[in-house]
């Protein structure tokens, strides 16, 4: 019986990392690293993308960093997510 509880915690615990979707507008190098088929030179392409092109609108805009097609964007889809996609506010100029 405790081996039944140890297992059943440890498919919990590892379940509960599973399910936290990587954000691709906020995550670091070290974060994308860590989704199976995204290794170190295709997370520091994702996170260059970002920084010069702006934050991904939706996750089919990966298809626009090198590397990425529909098959690795599938595969990944449920464990990404994106927000804060919106360009911020530009400040009222008062004349």
């Amino acid at each position: 019986m405790k081996r039944l509880v140890t297992l059943a915690l440890a498919l919990l615990c590892s379940m509960g990392s599973a399910l936290a979707a990587i954000n691709l507008n906020t995550a670091t190098v070290e974060q994308l690293d860590t989704l199976k088929g995204v290794g170190p030179g295709k997370a520091k392409a994702i996170v260059a993308y970002r920084d010069k092109n702006g934050p991904f609108k939706s996750i089919d805009d990966l298809k626009k960093v090198k590397g990425f097609g529909d098959k690795s964007i599938a595969k990944l889809r449920p464990e990404l997510t994106v927000s804060g996609a919106a360009a911020p506010a530009k400040p009222k100029v008062q004349k």
